[in-house]
């Protein structure tokens, strides 16, 4: 029996960015675009075109280096945003322009301060105007988990006929539950009288922890799309996770009538990535991509699976990019096979000059370790490249923690050209880092998070450290790594004070009302 394509509409780049300190520079966001290129993702929601001049560029920047995916930017319902949006597409290969406007009550009433005449008005109209600039326009009813079935239906159908190809039905706010969701969606597709004419989308939020379930819910009713992100991330809770939408559909094609383009070996790869970009660690326990997704140690389950693996596995752990990604390189390799690596991980080199840079900091590394991989050479990269102008820069470290005693650590910063030393004790070595970079910074920020996760296994690996600061309100992610975790500290914290001197902290995209 043949079955009908379900599309995997990705958006890691843009909704998953909106999670609190996972921000990416325009270079990640161009790795993660590759991994999701090579993952074979339809549709790469790549940013939110006018929400800044990075993230236009972020958008444009996708657009050119991707060109198996099709390439999309978020826009409000207004004629300014949608500008920006279509200008920023312009290199991709296949471009979509994703516009929205909310729907229920209580955004229209409260947030849109609008009448649901004027929001049908303006829905229209920018569905019109992006079509005119683009063949193919997504158009969706912000918070639909809330709203009036017969207002939606009534939307749907006038979005449709103004050229929206795609319609999507968000749970906003996390709000819904699987059957009566899977109903919502089941009901515009049955009232709306050209539902035939678009593909119906869904995009769920976990702040229920539904939002996998309800997107499935959705799928079996008729949804022919879901938007979804490496991990889950996303604003709040996050959002359906890809891996765990692929998955099942694969896993329970029995019953789905859907299946997917994606290359699931790709899986475990870009989730690897994804993290070590944001900063923020996968779950052992979390399905599919978690450390222990494939782990047994009931002696029970151990058995059944020597004797027969289906027994307790219901996937292969090789079929979603387990062991399957290992770096072959270590202390002895060359620059060819150096290279010949970062561009099979889809990672932009540039010149010979930091092509050397990076091959010096692998040899490094690489004497420290005695095998690289490629969770290490993202991490490498993403220490090689300054997010901003590096104002606060390490020149030397020594720390001295022993029983009995305040830990103590000496520091030389390099602090605009000139070079600072400074001392400080705390309450643990990283704890006195800190101390005695804030003496020489004075930055006056509040310390939110300190993060460390193993990138890879053994007591070699290196350790990746996320610090998040705040000050007036501004939310600041910094992120280092090394095989000495209070080094890899101390990147993470100079790397945040450089972000927030250099003002590249990001206000959210949405925090403007339509």
């Amino acid at each position: 029996m043949s079955k009908d394509q379900l599309i995997i509409f990705d958006t890691t780049l843009r909704d998953g960015e909106q999670s609190p300190g996972a921000s990416m520079t325009l270079e990640e966001k161009v790795r993660i675009g590759k991994a999701l290129e090579r993952m074979r993702v339809d549709v790469i929601e790549a940013g939110f075109a006018v929400a800044s001049q990075g993230d236009f560029e972020a958008v444009r920047a996708v657009a050119a280096a991707v060109k198996d995916s099709r390439i999309c930017s978020l826009s409000r319902a207004r004629a300014e945003d949608i500008d920006r949006a279509a200008e920023a597409l312009k290199p991709a290969n296949a471009a979509r322009i994703h516009t929205f406007i909310a729907t229920s009550p209580i955004h229209m009433k409260y947030k849109l301060r609008l009448e649901p005449d004027a929001v049908v008005e303006n829905a229209v109209r920018a569905v019109k105007y992006a079509r005119n600039l683009v063949d193919d326009v997504e158009f969706s009813c912000e918070d639909a988990g809330r709203s009036e079935v017969d207002f939606l239906c009534r939307i749907i159908e006038a979005a449709i006929d103004a050229g929206a190809s795609t319609i999507n039905i968000p749970d906003t706010v996390g709000y819904a539950i699987p059957g009566q969701y899977g109903d919502l969606i089941g009901q515009l597709l049955t009232r709306i009288p050209n539902a035939h004419k678009a593909i119906f989308s869904v995009h769920c939020h976990n702040d229920l922890g539904l939002a996998v379930a309800n997107s499935l819910a959705a799928v079996l009713q008729g949804a022919r799309q879901v938007e979804c992100t490496i991990n889950g991330l996303g604003e709040r809770a996050g959002n359906a996770a890809l891996e765990e939408i692929v998955m099942a559909v694969n896993t329970r094609a029995d019953l789905f009538p859907v299946s997917t383009r994606i290359w699931t070996p790709e899986i475990v790869p870009a989730s690897r990535l994804v993290s070590s970009i944001t900063g923020f660690p996968v779950q052992p326990n979390k399905a599919i991509v978690g450390a222990n997704a494939f782990a047994h140690e009931s002696g029970i389950h151990q058995d059944g699976v020597l004797k027969h693996r289906e027994t307790y596995e219901i996937m292969r752990a090789e079929d979603v990019g387990w062991n399957a990604n290992k770096m072959v390189l270590g202390k002895h390799s060359g620059r060819a096979a150096f290279r010949a690596r970062l561009d099979e991980l889809g990672i932009p080199v540039g010149s010979d000059n930091t092509l050397n840079q990076l091959f010096v900091r692998f040899k490094e590394l690489a004497d420290k370790k005695h095998e690289i991989f490629d969770e290490d050479i993202h991490a490498l990269v993403s220490d090689a490249q300054p997010n901003a102008e590096e104002v606060f820069k390490l020149v030397t470290l020594e720390v001295t923690s022993k029983t009995g005693t305040l830990p103590e650590a000496k520091l030389l910063l390099s602090v605009n050209g000139a070079e600072k030393p400074v001392t400080a004790t705390g309450s643990g070595p990283v704890d006195a880092t800190f101390r005695a970079i804030e003496a020489v910074a004075n930055s006056g920020t509040t310390l939110e998070l300190y993060s460390v996760n193993a990138i890879t296994s053994g007591t070699d690996s290196q350790g990746e450290v996320t610090v998040r600061l705040s000050q007036a309100g501004r939310i600041i992610n910094g992120h280092g790594a090394d095989t000495d975790i209070v080094i890899a500290s101390a990147k993470a914290y100079l790397n945040a004070l450089n972000l927030l001197r250099s003002g590249l902290d990001r206000a959210h995209p949405q925090a403007e009302a339509i």
